[in-house]
């Protein structure tokens, strides 16, 4: 494994440090982590589930980050990369298979696509959050990426509820059609929900958002994991000034 020069005193017992996940032992670590939220926290039907994993087709073709405790050496969270040219050989990005992703081909710049970010239940706090945005921030210097684009997503175990009222609030505040407009494959099922239903966005959308995030649509509904997923899209040069620390390189 590669360690990332980055890391953050969360408590007095705790030393979290970014790694770069490579090799097989270190993926298994993140498809089991992934499993352990996704799958037994969340519900989701996952491929690997037999085994404790949550694997699919990209995981080999993906560059892979972490976080872990180094008190207890327990890997706490992770994400992967997929940047364009391997998409371009695999013939689609992820989120493609459940966006169409119009005006795509006309994004002026190289693209990196995160997704699978998951993060354990007892580490959930600001604290992982900006060792692994550090992370990410220097895979988005190395490879000189103007976009950052994948899906992050809302639970649906209340039938849409949340989601419905999520929408609500990005719509007015973070709707953006300027670079691409994302079209679900699978729209939500319809809801009627009052104007003024109010609802906490998720601590990683909303991580996205404070970051300058935009989203380019309405959710799509994906029913094996159980959630309404956004697509969002991060053009670099406009990070949100406020935030920029986390991504202290990009400018």
């Amino acid at each position: 494994m590669s360690a990332i020069a980055l890391s953050c005193e969360s408590s007095p017992s705790r030393r979290l440090q970014a790694e770069r996940l490579q090799g097989t032992e270190a993926l298994l670590e993140a498809q089991a982590l992934r499993y352990r939220v996704f799958g037994e926290e969340f519900g989701a039907r996952l491929q690997g589930a037999e085994q404790g994993l949550d694997c699919d087709g990209f995981d080999a073709h993906c560059s892979h980050l972490g976080v872990r405790d180094l008190a207890s050496g327990e890997l706490v969270a992770t994400t992967r990369l997929l940047d364009h040219h391997t998409a371009r050989q695999l013939g689609r990005f992820y989120s493609e298979d459940e966006f169409r992703l119009h005006g795509l081909s006309k994004l002026q710049g190289p693209i990196l696509e995160i997704g699978r970010t998951c993060v354990a239940a007892a580490y959930r706090n600001g604290a992982t959050i900006a060792v692994l945005w550090g992370a990410l921030a220097e895979a988005l210097n190395e490879g000189n990426y103007r976009y950052l684009m994948g899906c992050a997503s809302i639970p649906m175990q209340d039938g849409g509820i949340q989601a419905r009222a999520v929408m609500q609030r990005l719509r007015a505040r973070h709707l953006c059609h300027d670079h691409l407009r994302a079209e679900p494959r699978q729209p939500l099922p319809l809801l009627d929900v009052p104007d003024n239903l109010t609802a906490e966005l998720p601590p990683l959308l909303k991580a996205y958002m404070r970051l300058g995030a935009k989203i380019c649509g309405e959710p799509c509904w994906d029913p094996d994991f159980q959630v309404a997923d956004v697509f969002i899209l991060l053009k670099r040069d406009e990070l949100c000034p406020r935030y920029a620390r986390h991504f202290k390189a990009v400018g």
